[in-house]
């Protein structure tokens, strides 16, 4: 049911104007920008957001739909968006289909790197793999034989989440798939080459669900950096509920030690908003930082009764030491700036 309700409604917007996607598509002069916005952005499923700004141009990228292994949309101001098609339409040899999820994208020079997870066909693990192409709208390939992180002993690895240093160095961050099969999960770090297509060095184990809040997964790595300050920011508790929330950690160092924040979770179900999770922050035009996540309708947390999780956008900002957003939102409020 919610494979066809996906198909009907990635179709409908395909074939209709750029409004019906989250309000309007990329800007055109004669259809600027408004001064304010609404959650949410995409009325669609459109869960894991993954954002990468290009340019003038934001590219978003979503776990797997009904008709593509990474369905992406593009925009030009984070509020209009227009779903486009399938940014990796073959999956690699390794791969089975059906389970493509959390896609990340990053610039390297002139070659984009995408990031994801599939179900690996050897071990009917989910594992993360690379695949890369010139264009940030793909497609995008990986030929490889073997995933880039598959840690079968601890359940799989998943959700894959490139980040760059201020020094240039470029890492990987992910979390072993341990609520699989009743193991704890951690988040990890390493080194990335150069070209971002291997890793280097030894992964670091950065945190471990231990809080109530977080149940038996925490998943999702973002981290950012702001005055010297390291954030890294996590979903974590069941998914299909409306307990999944954000919380965040802190360290001095890229590689931690990580200390969980006292006032964890951050980003809460709210209202009509529920779950809301697998989060990632992006900068528009003037600099202002903003979380962009999914989230379900209250009483639709599921796929069984009808429910998808839409892609909202709220305020973020990083200070102190501390994370601040300004949502979950469903009230008109200032938009970003183009």
């Amino acid at each position: 049911m919610l494979r066809l309700r996906l198909l009907l409604g990635v179709t409908a917007l395909l074939l209709s104007t750029p409004a019906q996607a989250g309000g309007g598509g990329p800007m055109t002069a004669q259809n600027a920008p408004s001064a304010t916005f609404r959650n949410p952005v995409i009325d669609e499923n459109f869960p894991d957001p993954g954002i990468l700004r290009v340019g003038q141009t934001y590219y978003a990228y979503a776990t797997n739909s009904a008709n593509a292994n990474v369905p992406y949309a593009v925009s030009r101001d984070l509020v209009r968006w227009e779903i486009t098609g399938d940014a990796m339409p073959v999956l690699p040899p390794w791969a089975r289909g059906g389970r493509t999820w959390a896609p990340e994208v990053t610039q390297i020079g002139k070659t984009f790197a995408l990031y994801f997870t599939a179900q690996d066909d050897a071990s009917g693990r989910q594992c993360i793999g690379v695949a890369t192409a010139a264009s940030p709208a793909g497609p995008f390939k990986d030929s490889s034989s073997q995933p880039l992180v598959c840690q079968l002993a601890e359940g799989g690895s998943i959700d894959a989440s490139p980040f760059q240093d201020g020094d240039g160095k470029r890492y990987l961050l992910w979390k072993n798939d341990g609520n699989c099969c009743n193991q704890a999960t951690n988040l990890y770090l390493q080194p990335l080459s150069a070209d971002g297509l291997k890793l280097t060095g030894k992964a670091s184990a950065l945190i471990q669900n231990f809080a109530l809040w977080e149940g038996n997964v925490i998943e999702a790595p973002t981290l950012y950096q702001a005055g010297g300050v390291y954030y890294l920011l996590y979903s974590a508790g069941p998914y299909d509920s409306d307990l999944y929330a954000v919380g965040y950690a802190t360290a001095p160092r890229v590689t931690g030690p990580y200390k969980k924040a006292a006032e964890n979770p951050i980003l809460v179900s709210k209202g009509e908003v529920a779950g809301p999770g697998h989060q990632t922050v992006v900068t528009d035009g003037a600099g202002r930082t903003w979380l962009a996540y999914h989230a379900w309708t209250a009483g639709q947390t599921s796929d069984a009764v009808g429910g998808y999780r839409s892609l909202r956008l709220d305020p973020v900002t990083f200070s102190g030491g501390r994370v601040k957003v300004a949502g979950p939102t469903l009230t008109p409020q200032r938009a970003p700036t183009p």
